[in-house]
């Protein structure tokens, strides 16, 4: 009789548990992701709509003579265009993009389209993911992007050297939309790799980044390689916000809303802890720069604000509910928005009256932040035992000595193989039997014979 009194209890506490988790996450949205993040300074954030508009470049056949330019132009010199590869160039194992050499802010830019959606090709490197089978330094990342960017490399790594060595004092920067967003920062990853390829660039030299970016690499490399890489989020975009395999997301591009919700509750349901244990989970690369323009409860668009961080936890998990959750993934509105958070950075820099001497100091005092967060971000990432994660060595990098494929080892595998303790890595207890024993004929086990000889 009690047992059937408390039917009505437990219902009762379900129903409540349905209501806070629904009300959650209609209540959710971007701005809860970013909230705790500082505020990007216009010295920072300078490049990001420049760069914008060198993607959007990409989709016209004649900068001469243009077809899409944006409100004010491109603002680029089409005699500085040394490259143009359209699909026939790349055979479709990578998209559309241009080289470009800015004299005027001394960048030479590798930049890559988006996403066309009339072409196989473009689906067939989406396609190319298996999800946890593909290593590259000590992580995991999406196969298809790593062989379109080791396509492109192969194709302009000659160029790209000769640019760097007669330009010693221009930066290196890699950029894309969406699609072009994941090769970008998975081409950025293979040349810091294979510096020497490019005469022997200083890392300090090469930057990227990533507009809308495509979740392409575990977040262990996500946040190492935060010093070069740089994404930029537009308020609710799903593509860095959903870990659903970009094949299935393009499989289901008629039905996307209904597959996003499906995602959003069944992530709801995975405790944080549990997503960052998952070596094989994707992230959105590198350091993130969120424009935030809506408010809750408040209808149209406010002055945007530009947070910036290298989030461990909490680095995008949760898509947004929202109608804008695929408009905010176009290039023409990021583009547009990020010119207008730059300009209100410029307008109010102007309001404060910054002296040059004090602009440059402010540069270099963000230059040491952005170093202590990036290295607080390495720290957090162990603390939290996020799979293949370390800190930098204080003595050196014994992270970026290559092995024969091209690609670095894991830290854990470069330690020598002395007899010592502190130079063995930690091993489980499986890993060590299997290493030092064997099955007999008879199915016990015996020591290897190697092992015994030794000692």
């Amino acid at each position: 009789m009690s047992i059937v009194c408390g039917l009505p209890i437990l219902e009762c506490v379900y129903c409540l548990a349905c209501a806070r988790w629904a009300w959650k996450r209609c209540l959710h949205t971007a701005g809860h992701d970013s909230e705790n993040w500082g505020l990007a300074t216009a010295e920072e954030f300078e490049s990001v709509p420049r760069l914008c508009r060198l993607i959007l470049a990409v989709y016209e056949e004649d900068l001469r003579h243009p077809l899409w330019a944006p409100p004010g132009g491109y603002g680029i010199n089409a005699d500085w265009v040394i490259v143009r590869r359209t699909y026939e160039d790349t055979y479709g194992r990578a998209p559309p993009y241009i080289i470009y050499v800015d004299h005027d802010n001394a960048d030479i830019v590798l930049a890559f389209r988006g996403l066309n959606l009339a072409k196989e090709s473009d689906y067939a490197v989406l396609l190319d993911n298996k999800l946890g089978q593909r290593k590259f330094d000590g992580g995991y990342v999406h196969n298809g992007l790593l062989k379109a960017a080791g396509c492109v490399l192969d194709a302009e790594c000659e160029l790209l050297r000769q640019l760097v060595e007669k330009y010693p004092n221009y930066k290196l920067t890699f950029t894309g939309h969406s699609l072009g967003s994941g090769v970008a920062a998975l081409l950025t990853m293979v040349v810091v790799q294979n510096r020497d390829r490019l005469g022997d660039i200083d890392r300090k030299r090469i930057k990227c980044y990533a507009i809308a970016p495509a979740r392409c690499m575990s977040l262990n490399l996500a946040v190492r390689y935060a010093d070069v890489i740089n994404s930029v989020v537009l308020q609710d975009d799903f593509l860095p916000r959903t870990a659903t395999p970009l094949e299935d997301i393009f499989k289901s591009l008629f039905c996307l809303p209904c597959l996003l919700c499906l995602r959003c509750m069944r992530d709801t349901c995975i405790p944080e802890e549990k997503m960052i244990k998952d070596p094989r989970r994707l992230y959105a690369p590198g350091r993130l720069y969120h424009i935030v323009e809506r408010k809750i409860f408040r209808l149209g668009r406010f002055p945007p604000v530009v947070r910036t961080a290298v989030p461990v936890d909490g680095r995008f998990e949760h898509i947004v509910l929202s109608c804008n959750a695929t408009s905010d993934h176009a290039i023409i509105w990021i583009e547009r928005e990020a010119q207008r958070a730059l300009d209100l950075m410029i307008e109010k820099d102007r309001i404060m009256e910054i002296p040059a001497k004090q602009r440059m100091e402010r540069r270099e005092t963000l230059a040491r932040e952005h170093t202590e967060e990036y290295k607080a971000a390495l720290q957090r990432a162990v603390k939290l035992a996020v799979p293949h994660a370390y800190s930098p060595s204080p003595y050196g990098t014994f992270d970026e000595q290559e092995n024969s494929s091209g690609t670095t080892k894991q830290a854990s595998s470069l330690v020598s193989s002395g007899p010592s303790k502190k130079s063995r890595t930690r091993e489980s207890w499986d890993e060590l039997i299997e290493r030092l024993f064997e099955k007999d004929d008879t199915g016990q086990m015996v020591l290897k014979k190697s092992q015994s000889d030794g000692s």
